[in-house]
């Protein structure tokens, strides 16, 4: 994930191994999500199940509760 939005190359390869798993009638999950040009690049390709720092450290099962009645 770190050279998601920062290289050509690893545009085009995240690119390709979405558009593969699109082809293939796979969802695509992209983990270790760490900042917004990262989320813009995978949503640009049409990958929407992502997970990472980006949106919450690891919590607890308290906190975890507490991120949910937030919603």
């Amino acid at each position: 994930m770190n050279r998601i939005g920062t290289s050509n190359d690893g545009d085009e390869i995240i690119q390709t191994i979405i558009s593969l798993a699109h082809t293939l009638n796979m969802k695509v999950i992209a983990e270790g999500v760490e900042t917004k040009k990262q989320l813009t690049v995978l949503q640009q390709n049409a990958c929407y199940l992502i997970q990472g720092y980006y949106y919450s450290k690891p919590v607890n099962e308290d906190e975890f509760l507490k991120f949910l009645s937030r919603e």
